[in-house]
């Protein structure tokens, strides 16, 4: 399966990265009311940090942000599945299409976190060589000023003798 499918499917809501019932239901292959049907047998196994029901907000929030037709689609809001409530999928759609989507996922995610972590680590060095660099272009700055001519008066150009046609 593409990474690049999989990382696109991927939302960030309320500060998590999760994946909406409907992707992961054609990820898979089933229905997202059978995928629904087969949470909802299970509940126990998704807690509110595994799973939850996106707000009538977020959800035309994110429909606007991804295009979604406001005609037909989804009655309710959708599920949204956490890594760990992926994980958890697994177990509730026992089949070799859902292992092979879950390993696919699985790595998705990884790589967004190999992503995430590679960011911050070049954002870091950023930050440090501005500090270094502007620390030292202030320095050249001030060596600049020092060396050019003071400056005259500044009302020195409106007393200036004028110059062409005098009425």
């Amino acid at each position: 399966m593409e990474l690049q499918l999989i990382h696109s499917k991927i939302h960030e809501i309320r500060g998590v990265r999760v994946m909406l019932d409907a992707d992961l239901a054609e990820l898979y292959g089933v229905e997202t009311k059978a995928l629904k049907r087969a949470v909802k047998r299970n509940i126990a196994r998704f807690p509110a940090d595994f799973m939850f029901e996106l707000t009538q907000n977020e959800w035309d929030n994110l429909r606007c942000q991804i295009g979604t037709s406001s005609w037909g689609g989804a009655r309710y809001p959708p599920f949204a599945f956490t890594e760990h409530g992926v994980a958890m999928l697994s177990g509730v759609l026992n089949s070799q299409k859902a292992i092979e989507t879950n390993i696919a996922i699985f790595r998705a995610f990884i790589a967004l976190r190999h992503y995430a972590h590679t960011y911050a680590e070049l954002s870091q060095k950023i930050t440090e060589l501005e500090a270094k660099y502007d620390a030292e272009i202030a320095d050249i700055h001030e060596a600049l000023t020092q060396l050019a001519p003071p400056d005259k008066d500044p009302d020195a150009w409106e007393n200036r003798p004028r110059i062409g046609f005098k009425p």
